[in-house]
């Protein structure tokens, strides 16, 4: 059956994770575009807030505090869901937690803690959201990482929880389509961003969190809020978020022993901390909700990239090639007309 994706300003979005960072970018541009957009979160009194502006700017917005490690959340979200907007044409999820430490310092509680909200969550909710979904069509939208592709040091267990949801949304692409539902299964990785995924981390690093030195590039909450509403409208099999991303998801994996290397060196304990403390109301919100209703970090010392060329060219392929090979005819034009030329 043929998947076919409404205009965003007709459809009614799902966003788990909606109090901060890329969940609340993304309910923000959905609903500035014309969708409802139903946020869930942990954080109530954020969410509450987060409905209210958007509704004081003339969007439609409904919000469900809920636990997406908590088994159940996704039916009481659908429902809700339901109760308020009558459908579901798009289906986010994002939540996650995180913790920096090695390996030897992660307790199984903190293991499973990652895993229940960022893989078991999204799990569930993928099923009730194809459920709903199958009988008249939609996009279900699955926020993985970079780190799906490779994993880096000091974050373990949240590298491996992407890697599984990279690979359940890969198994669920294909058995929806098997099934001939007309349900666009979407995995969006994004790079380094500069969200409050920051200072929410855990880190038993003795410093501040911080986002990856140079050479990497950070970016934008604002771009993979902008590919997700993208891929809700479109039918896309991933996007990745940053050109930077290309490093891990393409070049990595081709060259596993000099890429230990490479990370190695540039993510260690040096690599990933700084001296910008997060809001102490914001810092650990692995096992309970803290302070959110921002959509970009605390730190100052990087501007994030607002931009991502590679983004564009995953989004408009066949514009890009357009360009591409009209670049090179123009090229080799120029090139013929100078051999050419009279000596």
């Amino acid at each position: 059956m043929a998947i076919r994706l409404k205009p965003l300003a007709e459809q009614v979005i799902v966003i788990t994770g909606a109090s901060s960072g890329i969940g609340l970018a993304t309910a923000r541009r959905a609903a500035s575009a014309g969708a409802a957009v139903v946020m869930a979160a942990r954080n109530r009194l954020a969410l509450k807030q987060a409905a209210a502006d958007i509704s004081s700017a003339g969007g439609r917005a409904a919000f469900l505090a809920a636990d997406m490690g908590v088994e159940g959340s996704a039916e009481k979200i659908a429902d809700h869901a339901l109760e308020q907007f009558g459908r579901i044409d798009s289906w986010v999820n994002n939540a996650a937690t995180s913790l920096l430490s090695p390996l030897y310092r992660v307790s199984m509680a903190e293991h499973r803690r990652i895993f229940d909200v960022g893989y078991f969550g999204y799990v569930q909710a993928s099923l009730v959201a194809a459920e709903r979904l199958r009988a008249e069509g939609g996009a279900l939208i699955n926020v993985g990482s970079v780190l799906s592709n490779r994993a880096v040091p000091l974050q373990g267990p949240y590298s491996a929880m992407k890697a599984a949801v990279m690979a359940f949304t890969d198994a669920l692409r294909m058995e929806l389509e098997i099934q001939q539902a007309p349900i666009s299964v979407t995995l969006i990785k994004p790079s380094a961003i500069d969200s409050m995924y920051i200072e929410h981390s855990r880190t038993k690093l003795g410093r501040p969190s911080a986002p990856p030195p140079p050479p990497s590039v950070l970016y934008d909450p604002e771009l993979v809020a902008k590919a997700i509403c993208f891929a809700a409208e479109h039918s896309r099999r991933s996007l990745t978020v940053g050109g930077a991303g290309l490093l891990l998801t393409a070049a990595a994996p081709l060259q596993p022993r000099l890429s230990d290397l490479f990370l190695e060196e540039m993510l260690d304990v040096e690599g990933q901390t700084g001296d910008e403390p997060p809001e102490p109301e914001a810092y650990d919100n692995l096992f309970e909700p803290r302070a959110d209703g921002r959509v970009h970090s605390n730190q100052r010392e990087r501007s994030p990239r607002r931009t991502s060329l590679y983004l564009a060219a995953q989004m408009h392929p066949l514009a890009t090639a357009a360009l591409a090979g009209g670049a090179a005819a123009l090229g080799g034009a120029a090139l013929m007309m100078l051999k050419e030329r009279p000596k």
